[in-house]
């Protein structure tokens, strides 16, 4: 295995200050890379500020707090994913997510039916994602669940989505997309808009299963609406570079935020991910603005952070 990239001393300044609100860490059902409490010390002593702790199965607000009063300085925020082994679409756990401090609702990802359906469809070479090997052995050891609808036979939301999208409103959570399919998407950011729902992340588009074009990014452009822009999609050979960077111009990096989803053993450190990330915009011609913008400000908006100090 060639050795991890290393970011340059101008990225690590410059992305001082920021959350990354989505990684994956232990305890989890896989194995990852480092734990919870690791990753909070590391951020403190590279002063960023915080990130998302994300479990395509189970909540993780009481763990966030747990870990936030134990490493002072770095704030963990927990978060829920609406798969199968919390209900699905379950306005229940949404409510109990919600009241123990939870930050971000993803809709479905591992059970969504767009996954499910395309979850194999990778480009040639690229590295298959860990929750892969488990969602199939789950499924040959006879525990394999129909998959969670959000929208019914006409593309309309169900009942219960809008439910959950008005919990998401009346507690001001941040909702992400999960891996729902392009048109999913487009219903429930306008569900989710409609509904007052202020922020919203598009959970990487350029990711195979989500495969939403520039022509559809450009359609969900709308206040609070953010495009998520994650390191590992074009790292582990999910996308090009190119069409990442081209996208961002063409949505504009005010409407762009840049995440990690990092945490798998044979990645690159999840400290390092946004700073990597920085180097790379930087290479595609970026101004250090508007990396700044995506990686620190638009990061703190979502986690509804105070600005950060220039």
């Amino acid at each position: 295995m060639s050795p991890a990239p290393e970011p340059t001393s101008w990225a690590r300044d410059l992305v001082r200050g920021a959350y990354d609100l989505h990684v994956h860490v232990s305890p989890d059902l896989m194995r990852r890379r480092v734990d919870d409490l690791c990753l909070a010390r590391s951020f403190g002593e590279l002063g960023m500020a915080g990130f998302v702790l994300k479990s395509h199965y189970v909540p993780t607000a009481e763990r966030a707090q747990v870990v936030s009063r134990s490493v002072p300085g770095v704030r963990v925020l927990g978060a829920l994913a609406l798969n199968a082994s919390v209900g699905g679409i379950n306005p229940l756990a949404v409510e109990v997510a919600a009241r123990e401090g939870a930050a971000v609702v993803w809709m479905p990802t591992v059970d969504a039916a767009n996954h499910r359906l395309k979850r194999d469809q990778l480009p040639e070479g690229a590295t298959p994602p860990v929750w892969l090997a488990l969602q199939q052995e789950l499924e040959g050891r006879g525990m394999g669940v129909p998959p969670v609808a959000v929208v019914d036979g006409r593309g309309g939301l169900l009942p219960e989505t809008e439910r959950v999208l008005a919990l998401v409103a009346e507690h001001d959570l941040v909702l992400a997309t999960g891996h729902l399919g392009g048109e999913e998407v487009s219903a429930v950011v306008e569900g989710a808009t409609r509904l007052g729902v202020r922020r919203v992340i598009v959970t990487h588009p350029e990711f195979p299963q989500q495969g939403i074009g520039p022509e559809q990014q450009a359609a969900l452009l709308r206040p609070g609406v953010f495009l998520e822009r994650c390191y590992t999609t074009p790292f582990t050979g999910k996308c090009d570079w190119a069409e990442m960077a081209r996208n961002i111009r063409l949505t504009g990096p005010s409407h762009s935020v840049v995440t990690t989803d990092l945490g798998q053993p044979g990645n690159p450190p999840v400290e390092d991910g946004l700073a990597l990330m920085a180097d790379a915009l930087r290479g595609a011609g970026f101004t250090d603005a508007e990396i700044r913008t995506m990686i620190v400000d638009n990061s703190r908006l979502l986690a509804a952070a105070p600005e950060a100090p220039a």
